[in-house]
C-alpha cells in the first residue's frame, strides 16, 4: 500500500482557495482525496483568473474565519473528516498592524480562527483518528519588525500546535504544523514584485530559490500520512534553509 495514497479520505483545507493552501489542496486531490476548501469570496467562480488559484476538482464554501460566528454556522463539507489543514492567513503592511484595527484583524484570522475551527471539527477528527496540520511561518520563530501581529500570531500557531498535539493525542488526533519560508504568493508580493527586495531575499536562501506551494504540499502530505504516524505536536520548517 502507498502510504501517501489518500483515496477514500476526506480533506478540508481552510484558506485553500489560493496560494499555499491551494497547492496543498491539489496535492491531496492528486493523491485521491475528496478535498473541500474554504475561502473568502462568495462563489468559487469568483476566483476564475486569480493568480495562484485553481478550484478545479475541489469543493468550495465561503467562510470568513475572522468571524467566529461564521465558523460556527458553516456546514461541515463531509459526514466524516480525515484531515484538516489550516492555511488561513492575512497580513497588513505599512505598519498597519501597530494600530488596533490591523492588529485585531490579523490575530482574528491567523490565530483565533485556528482554535475555533479545530474545536468545530474535533468530534469528526476523533471519530476518524484524523490529523490536523496548522500552517504557521518562520516569522513565528523570529522578530518581524514591520508586522507585530503577523509574527505574534504565527508564534501562537506554533505553540497551539504543540498544545493541541498534547491535549488531543489521547483522542487519536495528531496535530502538527509546517512553517513556510518565502513562498511566492499574493501575501509576499511586497517582496517578490520589488526587484531589490527579491534579490536580497533570494541571496539569503541557501537553496537559491523561493518556495512553491507544491513544496508545502509535500510536507503537508507527509505529516498527514502514516509515514508521520508517530509525529505529534511538531512544526516542520520548510524554508530552503532561510532560517539557518
Amino acid at each position: 500500500m502507498n502510504d501517501t495514497d489518500f483515496t477514500g479520505k476526506s480533506v478540508l483545507v481552510v484558506g485553500g482557495s489560493s496560494g499555499i493552501g491551494n497547492g496543498v489542496a491539489h496535492g491531496f486531490r492528486r493523491r485521491g482525496a475528496d478535498v473541500h476548501v474554504w475561502g473568502t469570496r462568495a462563489f468559487a467562480a469568483d476566483y476564475d483568473g486569480v493568480e495562484g488559484s485553481d478550484l478545479t476538482g475541489l469543493g468550495y464554501t465561503c467562510v470568513d474565519v475572522g468571524d467566529p460566528d461564521r465558523i460556527d454556522v458553516a456546514p461541515p463539507p463531509f459526514p466524516t473528516l480525515d484531515v484538516l489543514v489550516l492555511c488561513q492567513g492575512t497580513v497588513v503592511y505599512k505598519r498597519g498592524e501597530f494600530e488596533r484595527q490591523g492588529w485585531d484583524r490579523v490575530m482574528a484570522v491567523n490565530l483565533d480562527s485556528l482554535m475555533h475551527v479545530c474545536r468545530k471539527f474535533h468530534a469528526l477528527l476523533k471519530a476518524s483518528r484524523g490529523s490536523i496540520i496548522i500552517v504557521s511561518s518562520i516569522s513565528g520563530f523570529s522578530a518581524n519588525k514591520g508586522n507585530p501581529a503577523y509574527a505574534a500570531s504565527k508564534a501562537g500557531a506554533v505553540s497551539l500546535t504543540r498544545t493541541l498535539g498534547q491535549a488531543w493525542a489521547p483522542d487519536g488526533i495528531r496535530v502538527n504544523g509546517l512553517a513556510p519560508g518565502l513562498v511566492d504568493t499574493k501575501l509576499t508580493k511586497v517582496t517578490t514584485e520589488h526587484p531589490q527586495r527579491r534579490e536580497a531575499a533570494l541571496a539569503a536562501i541557501p537553496a537559491g530559490r523561493m518556495g512553491l506551494p507544491e513544496d508545502m504540499a509535500g510536507a503537508a502530505i507527509f505529516l498527514a500520512s502514516p509515514l508521520a504516524g508517530y509525529v505529534n505536536g511538531q512544526t516542520l520548517i520548510v524554508d530552503g534553509g532561510l532560517s539557518l
